[in-house]
C-alpha cells in the first residue's frame, strides 16, 4: 500500500484566497512563507541578459557552486569544497535528496512537533516513519538534547530547523552543541533546514555544521534571497556522500533552471539590498506584536527569526481550519491553521506570515483586531 498523506492545508486557503481575489475582493496574503519582495536588482538584470544571449538547458553552474562554497564558509565559519555543494530545484527536493541519502525505508527519524508539514509527509512517502517529539514553549517550540537523549529506542536520525517554521524560534548554539553531542553519541544522523538563515531579529541563527560535519544541510534562496519562485536551493553534504547525493539529484531532478542558477549567483552579492528586506519584516514583527494584545492573542511562540507569528486561539475555537476559512472570507486577511504542522494540538494555533509589505501589515492589523474582538466577545456570552 503506498503511503497516504495529509494535505498541504495552507494550498486550500491559498485557493479560497484567490477565488475571492477573483471576484474583485481585497486579499492579503499572510498564508504562506513567502517574501512578497521580488529577486534582488542585480538578480533579475542577470537573468534579463542572460535570456537575450543564451539557453544552456541542462546545466550546472561551477561558478555558482564555488561562489556557494564561499558563502557556507562565511556565514557557519566552516570550510566547504564546491564539490560537497548540491544543487537542487529548491529546498523540497533537496529534503527529499537527503533523507533519501541517510536513511533506509522503515527507518524512524525525530522531528519537532509543531513542525513544517512536508517533513512529516516527506518522510511518509519516502517509507521513514516521523518521531513526533511534542515541543511546547517550555522548550522554546524546538526539539533539545534531553529530548533526543530520552528517546528509547533512539531514532536513526533527526530533522532540526533554526529558525523554524511555523514557530520562528532560534536554537541556541549552546543547545545546538548539545544536540550534536547527544547525536553523536547515539549514532542519530542529522538533517539541519536552514533554509531561514539570515533573517533574525537578535542574534544569528547558527548552523549545524560547526558543531557535526557530518550532518545535512538543506538550504534556498527562497527566503533570505527573495527568491522563491525561482525554484532555487542546494545542500551541503559530506564529502562520502557527494556522488550519490549527485546521482539522486540527476535522476529524480535533471538540473535546477539554468536561468535561476545565474540569477542565483547574482543574488549571492546583494547582501545590502536583502538586509534591507529583513529590516522590513523587523518592522512588520514590531507591529504584529504590538497588535496581538488588543486582539486578544496572548500565547505564542518567540518569533525570532523567519518571518511568523504562531498564535493560540484555543479560547476562540477548536477548528483552526475553519476559523482560518471564515477569517478569510470575513476580513480578507488570509492565514495558515495551524493544522498544517501539528496534527494534535495544531486545531487551536494560527500561523501568520508578517513577509508582506509593512501597510499591508497595517492593513491586516485593522481588519483583525475589531473582528478578533467580535470573536471574544461571542466566546464570552
Amino acid at each position: 500500500m503506498t503511503a497516504q498523506l495529509d494535505p498541504f492545508h495552507a494550498i486550500t486557503i491559498s485557493a479560497i484566497a484567490q477565488r475571492l481575489m477573483a471576484e474583485g475582493r481585497s486579499v492579503i496574503r499572510m498564508e504562506y512563507g513567502q517574501p512578497s519582495t521580488g529577486a534582488p536588482a542585480a538578480a533579475l538584470a542577470r537573468a534579463r541578459a542572460v535570456l537575450d544571449e543564451e539557453d544552456k538547458g541542462y546545466w550546472e553552474s561551477t561558478e555558482l557552486l564555488a561562489r556557494l562554497a564561499r558563502h557556507v564558509e562565511e556565514t557557519t565559519g566552516v570550510a566547504v569544497s564546491p564539490q560537497q555543494i548540491v544543487l537542487t530545484c529548491g529546498a523540497s527536493p533537496a529534503l527529499v535528496i537527503a533523507l533519501s541519502l541517510r536513511f533506509a525505508p522503515g527507518a524512524r527519524v525525530a522531528i519537532a512537533r509543531p513542525g513544517y508539514v512536508a517533513y512529516r509527509n516527506t518522510l511518509r512517502a519516502l517509507a521513514i516513519e516521523p518521531v513526533e517529539l511534542p515541543c511546547g514553549p517550555e522548550v522554546g517550540y524546538q526539539i533539545t538534547a534531553a529530548a533526543l537523549a530520552a528517546l528509547d529506542p533512539a531514532p536513526d536520525g533527526v530533522i532540526i530547523a533554526s529558525p523554524a517554521n511555523p514557530t520562528g524560534t532560534v536554537i541556541s548554539p549552546g543547545e545546538m552543541a548539545a544536540i550534536a553531542e547527544v547525536c553523536r553519541a547515539r549514532g542519530i544522523r542529522v538533517v539541519s533546514d536552514e533554509i531561514y538563515q539570515g533573517i533574525t531579529y537578535g542574534a544569528p541563527a547558527g548552523s549545524m555544521l560547526p558543531f557535526d560535519r557530518e550532518a545535512i544541510v538543506v538550504n534556498s534562496f527562497s527566503k533570505y534571497f527573495s527568491m522563491p519562485g525561482w525554484r532555487l536551493g542546494w545542500l551541503v553534504v559530506p564529502e562520502d556522500l557527494v556522488d550519490q547525493a549527485r546521482a539522486r539529484m540527476g535522476n529524480l531532478f535533471l538540473t535546477p533552471p539554468s536561468l535561476s542558477q545565474h540569477a542565483g549567483l547574482a543574488a549571492l552579492d546583494c547582501g545590502e539590498e536583502l538586509d534591507g528586506h529583513v529590516r522590513t519584516y523587523a518592522r512588520n514583527r514590531d507591529l504584529l506584536l504590538a497588535a496581538l494584545p488588543a486582539m486578544g492573542l496572548a500565547r505564542i511562540a518567540p518569533p525570532d527569526g523567519a518571518f511568523y507569528v504562531y498564535a493560540d486561539v484555543g479560547h476562540l475555537t477548536q477548528d483552526s481550519m475553519a476559523f482560518c476559512i471564515r477569517l478569510l472570507e470575513e476580513t480578507g486577511v488570509a492565514t495558515a491553521p495551524g493544522i498544517d504542522f501539528d496534527p494534535v494540538d495544531g486545531h487551536r494555533f494560527v500561523r501568520f506570515s508578517f513577509a508582506v509589505s509593512t501597510p499591508l501589515v497595517e492593513e491586516a492589523i485593522a481588519r483583525m483586531v475589531p473582528w478578533f474582538q467580535a470573536q471574544s466577545a461571542l466566546a464570552e456570552v
